[in-house]
């Protein structure tokens, strides 16, 4: 009998997974489509938006592995948080100056934020993604992990095509089905972005819609100027466990600056209102094999978690309010 190499049969059984695979999301498409058409989106836009919609493995293994699950958080922010990254920055606030200028101004929210989030999102619009929206939010409302976060997105997707909203030619960007320079999902786009310019389009790749979109999101959700995202700090080793938080789900035991002084060796903030409201965390933990408990460790505050609202990631708020502080002094 002829032996099957190693290298043969990893062949076969990647082929017969990923056509079982392809095979269990035929299914679950037809079911997808008749679950859409029941909560309103017309038969058209199901048969049109539909109708190429593929199982993509890849966007199954980008969602395994993101750097927000393996990379440390001095990694993390350094590659996002560099100086490059401000260059870049300045570089388009000089050629877009009046339009960002007008756009802090008439949502109070400062210029910085906004740059520091479309570095990080995307690199200032040089990396928006070019997968297909509809077949990447299709894969993960296949696949288990976040069923039901990606079916409502979808959802959302096509009834923002079914009306007139987005345009369904366009629908190309990140793994995740996120869209434009800030790279908004089909809800935000639904409940924040707007037609800044009033063209009768909602343009998420151009400077004015997409800054006033991000500006209007982060104002609508909470957003207070001029106050601290975050300081780092280092801990004694009495600090109580119950305080120390790991997870970006649910930000717990909080209390008054004043409080938590007792348990600090030395922090950032020295001049910074004891009564504020403060909580810390642990981002290293619990991903990161090996790593202190409490290294690094980070104090902070109501404008970090709405960051947290944008992207549930621990290391990206601080990569965000990193890169915003970088601004400061350079624009």
């Amino acid at each position: 009998m002829k032996k099957i190499s190693i290298f043969s049969a990893i062949i076969f059984i990647t082929s017969f997974s990923f056509a079982h695979s392809n095979e269990a999301f035929n299914l679950w498409l037809n079911d997808f489509k008749t679950t859409a058409i029941k909560k309103g989106v017309s038969k058209q836009t199901v048969s049109d938006v539909m109708g190429n919609a593929k199982f993509l493995a890849k966007v199954i293994e980008y969602d395994r592995y993101q750097p927000e699950f393996y990379e440390d958080t001095k990694t993390y922010i350094q590659k996002r948080a560099n100086n490059e990254k401000v260059k870049k920055g300045v570089s388009l606030y000089k050629k877009e100056k009046e339009i960002i200028n007008n756009i802090e101004k008439k949502f109070s929210v400062e210029k910085e934020l906004l740059l520091a989030l479309m570095g990080i999102e995307t690199n200032y619009g040089k990396y928006l993604g070019k997968m297909d929206i509809v077949s990447s939010l299709a894969t993960l409302s296949f696949d288990k992990r976040r069923s039901a976060f990606f079916t409502n997105e979808l959802i959302v997707l096509l009834k923002l095509v079914d009306d007139g909203v987005v345009d369904k030619n366009i629908l190309y960007g990140s793994w995740a089905g996120a869209f434009g320079n800030f790279q908004f999902m089909p809800s935000t786009i639904k409940n924040y972005a707007i037609d800044y310019n009033n063209n009768s389009n909602i343009e998420l790749k151009k400077i004015e819609d997409s800054f006033a979109s991000a500006a209007n999101y982060i104002k609508k959700i909470g957003w207070k100027t001029n106050q601290p995202c975050f300081y780092k700090i280092e801990l004694k080793e009495d600090i109580p466990t119950k305080y120390l938080n790991s997870s970006a789900r649910n930000i717990k035991n909080k209390r008054k600056i004043k409080f938590f002084r007792k348990y600090f060796k030395s922090y950032e903030g020295n001049h910074i209102n004891d009564n504020l409201i403060s909580a810390i965390i642990i981002p290293d933990k619990d991903i990161i094999p090996g790593a202190k408990n409490l290294k690094p460790a980070f104090l902070i505050f109501d404008n970090y978690e709405l960051i947290l609202k944008w992207n549930r990631s621990l290391r990206f708020a601080l990569a965000v309010c990193t890169l915003k502080d970088k601004f400061k002094n350079e624009i």
